[in-house]
């Protein structure tokens, strides 16, 4: 089917597609799983969050499609669940923060113990919260695809209808912490990948995360929407791939065998 906000495809996140190889488990709660698709053991973990506004009915699932593709581009790729419990935000930041630092264990042998974290939508705003204040080990680079990047600009938008005041519990102007645009810089490489035509998290969240930290690169897609950067089969996935494999080719990490 067609988003209802110009003519952005997000059959996406209904498609079929292959079930993951492994489900993985980062902690004992029911949502501290992963579903991984394996690649080469020659490159970094690729570890993906999900989008959605952070609201319960949007899970790991949707993004089963692209990490087939991710796989299939020789990276192991894990999209991690979290909690997504309205006014508690501190359930999910605590969750990709544990899948963080477990997932690349858990999944030794499966990569060279590099990580890439990527997110969409929501999940970009927990890429970038991450890379500023809770880096996977192995951290070489975030690549943000349509983050959520500027709350409290998001929060004025009323950008899905109130999501950020659902997820917080309260005024983004009560959580700083929380927004990536007012939060301190990371310090490995930052990439995000914007639809120049996205108008669920329009290009401008991206833009003012850039304009606040001028060391991360923005990469804006002409006639790209939001779900093309999650659909393996849309013209914007190469610029997709293209990030990521930029992340993995920005360094090596110290101390890893076969990190090159």
């Amino acid at each position: 089917m067609r988003h209802d906000v110009g003519m952005d495809d997000d059959s996406v996140l209904m498609r079929p597609a292959p079930e993951p190889d492994v489900v993985a488990s980062y902690g004992p709660g029911a949502l501290d799983v992963a579903d991984v698709q394996l690649g080469g053991d020659d490159q970094p973990l690729v570890i993906v969050l999900h989008g959605g506004f952070w609201r319960p009915e949007y899970d790991r699932t949707h993004l089963r499609a692209m990490i087939h593709a991710l796989a299939a581009e020789g990276f192991t790729a894990a999209a991690a669940e979290y909690r997504r419990i309205p006014g508690r935000p501190d359930a999910a930041l605590e969750d990709v923060r544990v899948a963080l630092r477990i997932l690349p264990v858990e999944l030794r042998g499966r990569h060279d113990g590099r990580v890439v974290v990527v997110g969409h939508s929501a999940g970009g705003h927990l890429a970038l919260w991450a890379a500023s204040v809770a880096p996977a080990p192995g951290l070489v680079g975030t690549v943000a695809l349509a983050p959520v990047a500027d709350v409290a600009g998001a929060e004025r938008e009323r950008l899905g209808a109130g999501a950020v005041e659902a997820f917080l519990g309260g005024p983004a102007s009560a959580r700083p912490d929380l927004d990536p645009t007012r939060m301190v810089s990371a310090i490995e490489p930052v990439v995000l990948v914007h639809g120049a035509e996205d108008d669920v998290v329009p290009l401008r969240q991206s833009e003012a995360y850039v304009a606040a930290h001028h060391e991360a690169e923005l990469r804006a897609l002409p006639g790209t929407g939001h779900f093309a950067l999650i659909d393996p089969t849309s013209p914007a996935w190469p610029s997709v791939v293209e990030a990521v494999r930029d992340m993995a080719a920005s360094r090596t990490v110290e101390g890893v065998p076969g990190a090159t």
